[in-house]
């Protein structure tokens, strides 16, 4: 029972600091605010989390972490099963984080954070991403140069901040196509996917 209430607690506490960052950003939520919405008090943030900053990076790392699994194992199966084929490492990267924006338990919220976090400057939560998830961008850079050898490093690198902006962009839903009616948001998504993967892959050879 114990070890039940330790976790509800704590993802009460990550869900609440979740939906807070995304409607008031890092710094316009207060400690106060997220253990109110939680229904939690202070001692039990800072006993699950230590700080206010901590809190932070462990809200990236509960939707980054499973993401990144999952874009991993896609770009070493796209690299095994059609090597030098581009589409499919584009295919790796571009499915997990939609399939994550439509993630009905907060993924709409998260997204929000993500667009707080490019729009915040936040040293210390940039460092954290860079330092637990830029190999992420390293090792779809390599495999990219594969599949589009005639890039520089530098052009490669430019393509992919492109891409990663674009992605950015369709996860948030904000652009002018938005879902028709009777098309459930799994066959949007899909669609979403396969049309982002065919103008990367045009970037990416031109």
């Amino acid at each position: 029972m114990s070890t039940t209430a330790h976790f509800s607690t704590k993802d009460r506490i990550l869900g609440a600091a979740e939906e807070l960052f995304a409607q008031f950003g890092f710094s316009g939520t207060s400690l106060r605010q997220v253990t109110s919405r939680a229904d939690v008090n202070i001692a039990a943030v800072n006993y699950h989390f230590g700080s206010k900053e901590n809190l932070v990076n462990e809200v990236f790392r509960r939707r980054m972490d499973e993401m990144t699994e999952q874009r991993m194992s896609a770009l070493k199966a796209a690299v095994a099963q059609h090597p030098g084929e581009l589409e499919p490492i584009l295919a790796a990267f571009v499915e997990p984080a939609l399939a994550l924006a439509q993630d009905r338990n907060g993924g709409g919220a998260f997204v929000r954070v993500i667009a707080r976090a490019y729009a915040e400057k936040n040293d210390s939560l940039r460092k954290f991403l860079s330092d637990h998830y830029g190999h992420v961008l390293r090792e779809f850079a390599k495999a990219i140069a594969v599949a589009v050898p005639g890039l520089t490093k530098e052009e490669l690198y430019w393509r992919l901040d492109f891409l990663a902006g674009s992605l950015t962009y369709a996860m948030a839903d904000f652009g002018l196509i938005k879902r028709p009616a009777g098309v459930t948001e799994a066959a949007h998504r899909e669609r979403a996917a396969r049309e982002l993967i065919r103008f990367a892959a045009a970037g990416f050879k031109s």
